[in-house]
């Protein structure tokens, strides 16, 4: 068990939601404070308003992770008079830093848009709006063919190998290998200054370029040989699309209706608003978490039956209505599923890194709206 700085928890977050993800623009990552602190708890939370501050203080965070960025446009003042400065001077007086990943939670398989999902119980997800391929690469690498299967394990524990559905994906074939090793070396097999031939398997794999160094530095740690040989090929494979929302079936067809109530009671709401017959079928539902207004066209391009966001405007339930396509306007807090989804995963995986700390999610509410 070790104690931990801020580092380490952002790198083992951005495992999940790496920041190459986001839409450009998005002000993303470290925005209050400092990360090379010891951090003892960590608190997860949609928004960082000054209840949610005040929660962080009473229970010594030390690292908020937020969904929201605080600081979404560049500030021209601070006023320590004014809400926006009071919370801004409390973090920094109480050193507490604040992360922030908006976009790329959203786009990150787990992230929130698929908590979404599964908190709907969809099936046979897929990405509603594509607006990332990730460039996949080939590793070839030689190794002893005793050591074989120690390189190929770690290889797919390191990300290597993924194919759809599938891990651990390669190829091998065997072979001879052969060297000679020079004065300065200190050979794993044979003798300096003599010719030596191997029995040797050759391993390939893809990877995403995302994952290179995580790739390569398990391939250098797991080989045996001083000197690895090994190549790279840039693949014009298309790797896994990652994209805004998701569109999948419920396991069974009900009236809209029915479906919304089940929205309603799923994100734990008050209230919410639905656009279209309530006595139409719903099979296959689109949900995409925040303001959904863009998305109405390729919820209906991809076949939805129904449309599950957030903060829909008036005109644009009007399009919806001509278009034939039924909302469910939740409100933009239901992306609150994300503070138990990110603080679970960060638990699990500081646990298996033996890590010595506490992750929470907040429970501060920052809904803004009440029903009457």
């Amino acid at each position: 068990m070790k104690t931990v700085n801020g580092h380490e928890i952002i790198q083992l977050f951005e495992e999940f939601s790496p920041k190459h993800l986001a839409e450009e623009g998005d002000p993303i990552g470290l925005q209050i404070g400092k990360l090379n602190e010891k951090v003892e708890n960590v608190m997860i939370t949609l928004d960082v308003l000054e209840n949610v501050v005040d929660e962080a203080i009473k229970n010594n965070v030390k690292l908020i992770i937020a969904h929201h960025p605080p600081l979404f446009r560049p500030l021209k003042s601070l006023h320590t008079d004014t809400y926006q400065g009071r919370r801004i001077e409390k973090l920094i007086k109480h050193d507490i830093a604040v992360y922030a990943a908006h976009t790329n939670l959203d786009v990150a398989s787990g992230g929130v848009n698929d908590l979404l999902a599964d908190a709907l119980g969809l099936q046979e997800t897929t990405v509603l709006l594509p607006t990332h391929s990730e460039q996949l690469r080939k590793l070839v690498v030689y190794v002893p063919k005793e050591n074989s299967e120690e390189l190929r394990n770690a290889l797919g524990k390191a990300g290597a190998g993924h194919i759809g559905n599938y891990s651990h994906c390669s190829f091998s074939t065997e072979g001879t290998g052969r060297f000679l090793p020079g004065e300065e070396t200190d050979p794993h097999i044979g003798q300096k200054g003599k010719l030596e031939e191997v029995r040797e398997e050759k391993i390939e794999t893809i990877y995403p370029s995302s994952l290179e160094k995580k790739v390569l530095k398990a391939m250098f740690t797991h080989h045996p040989y001083e000197e690895v040989a090994y190549d790279i090929y840039s693949l014009e494979n298309k790797g896994e699309a990652t994209g805004l929302g998701r569109i999948g079936k419920l396991q069974e067809e009900v009236p809209l209706k029915q479906f919304a109530a089940a929205v309603k009671e799923t994100f734990g709401m008050d209230g919410i608003r639905v656009i279209g017959d309530m006595e139409a079928k719903v099979r296959k539902v689109a949900v995409l978490g925040g303001d959904g207004n863009k998305f109405i066209s390729a919820a209906k391009r991809q076949g939805a039956d129904a449309f599950v966001s957030g903060d829909i405007y008036y005109h644009t339930a009007h399009d919806a209505m001509m278009m034939g396509l039924n909302v469910v306007d939740a409100g933009h807090h239901i992306e609150k599923v994300m503070k138990d989804g990110v603080a679970e995963y960060l638990a699990k995986k500081c646990a298996e890194k033996g890590y010595i700390v506490n992750i929470f999610a907040s429970k501060a509410n920052t809904n803004p709206f009440t029903f009457m």
